[in-house]
């Protein structure tokens, strides 16, 4: 059984890789548009066409997925703490 769960197994390829990055990029741009861009974001950014530069797609691919996580977690935070504010106790 672990032998046909490892040969199923693929490695990314470049495509995979620009898609990912191109979502990645999509979200990064809309939390700048929010004026809430996390440096960690384009540092995972960074990360991932580094990688991809060395021929590395796994490694790019899951760094490009990692920015997008970390964009659309700051489109969230900001949209959030927009409305959130107005709920504050005022002291």
């Amino acid at each position: 059984m672990s032998a046909v769960c490892a040969g199923s197994a693929r490695a990314a390829s470049e495509a995979d890789y620009l898609t990912a990055l191109a979502a990645a990029e999509s979200a990064n741009k809309e939390a700048g548009r929010l004026r809430n861009q996390w440096t960690v974001t384009q540092a995972a950014l960074n990360a991932a066409k580094k990688a991809a530069e060395s021929g590395n797609f796994d490694s790019a691919l899951k760094s490009a997925q990692d920015a997008e996580a970390l964009a659309k977690a700051s489109i969230v935070q900001a949209t959030s703490e927009k409305q959130r504010w107005k709920d504050m106790e005022i002291r």
